[in-house]
């Protein structure tokens, strides 16, 4: 994974039979997301994938990387400490018309999704999404939606993942989790203590 562009792209290995990635000569993704965790896990899992990766946590990190390398693939938050993901892929759209970017958001709304999509992502996808969804949204051909994943999240994961999120932008502040997602606070600390559901 790269960081910042700084270093030479990885040896793509064999992809298997039948996996669309390996029709695309340029495999570079850019990942642009401030979660770091999150971004970290996603790129690992996406160069096991056969992606060429690199990583942004900001609008102006991803727009410099689009900029000075114009990537084939983007995955890219919605909101940002800096902007909105949307500017990285009209960047993106502008130096590299026929690239295929995914916009991720916590906080999904119809309008900021036909935004997206007028501006060339060709999905929209709600957080937390696994590589799995990435990679199928990435590979959909225009118009047409990515195959449903074999082993989605369950509901149950969904919801905790959810909390876990707000549990780490709150700095693990649980009265301020629970303030925030209006719940009680022992109710937050039951599911906390919790593993998480599969």
């Amino acid at each position: 994974m790269t960081q910042y562009g700084t270093q030479s792209p990885p040896t793509v290995g064999i992809l298997p039979d039948g996996d669309p990635l390996a029709a695309h000569a340029d495999r570079s993704l850019l990942i642009v997301d401030d979660d770091k965790p999150f971004s970290t896990r996603l790129a690992r899992a996406m160069e096991a994938r056969g992606y060429q990766v690199q990583v942004a946590e900001s609008v102006a990190e991803g727009v410099s990387l689009v900029d000075a390398h114009p990537p084939a693939f983007a995955v890219i938050d919605m909101r940002l400490a800096d902007g909105n993901g949307l500017d990285v892929i009209a960047r993106l759209k502008e130096r590299r018309p026929e690239a295929r970017g995914v916009i991720l958001t916590g906080y999904g709304n119809i309008a900021t999704a036909v935004t997206a999509v007028k501006l060339g992502a060709f999905d929209y996808l709600a957080k937390p999404a696994d590589a799995d969804e990435i990679h199928g949204t990435l590979m959909a051909q225009p118009g047409e939606r990515a195959d449903p994943p074999e082993n989605p999240m369950s509901a149950d994961r969904v919801r905790w993942e959810h909390i876990q999120r707000v549990y780490e932008l709150c700095n693990r502040n649980v009265s301020e989790t629970a303030r925030r997602l209006n719940m009680h606070r022992r109710t937050l600390q039951r599911i906390l203590a919790k593993r998480a559901p599969r």
